[in-house]
């Protein structure tokens, strides 16, 4: 997929070390999805790699409903991520805005088979949520019952604007 073209130059975020700052920063992730000609968004806790410049996004959920009806019919997917949100206020309202920064991404989703494929993504969950970069030991049973899956980030931007007292 062709990366998408910035109109706003001056916000675009270029260096990939403020792309992987503003993705540490945020905790939820919107998940777009097409249904035939139906759009679909769902927001999700998620986890991350950054390695040999692939970002891998991991997710969890249950292994029914429509997310993974839509999934399993067309696993292209577009995500979004914001945080650092503030209003900028000004003398008219004409000149407020919002301070923000934010990822976009496209790319596919698979889906995880093995106990060691679960257990890696929901570790890279568990890292990205609670800072605690630890290898836990799922019980098998839970294993079973959760549906861990990954989005491949074929391409994606940042873009942010601040404001003075940021």
């Amino acid at each position: 997929m062709k990366a998408e073209q910035m109109r706003r130059k001056d916000k675009e975020v270029v260096d990939i070390n403020e792309k992987i700052n503003i993705i540490d920063k945020c905790k939820v992730c919107r998940l777009a999805m097409a249904d035939d000609n139906q759009p679909y968004v769902i927001p999700l806790n998620f986890g991350y790699v950054y390695k040999n410049d692939i970002l891998t996004l991991y997710f969890h959920s249950a292994y029914q409903g429509m997310k993974i009806d839509i999934l399993k019919k067309n696993n292209r997917v577009c995500f979004e991520i914001d945080c650092n949100h503030a209003l900028i206020e000004a003398n008219e309202p004409s000149k407020y805005s919002f301070a923000f920064e934010s990822i976009i991404g496209f790319g596919k989703i698979i889906f995880l088979e093995t106990d060691e494929e679960k257990s890696y993504g929901l570790d890279q969950l568990m890292k990205h949520q609670t800072g605690k970069d630890i290898k836990y030991q799922y019980p098998k049973d839970q294993l079973k019952s959760v549906n861990v899956y990954k989005m491949e980030v074929e391409t994606f931007t940042g873009k942010h604007k601040f404001c003075l007292n940021y």
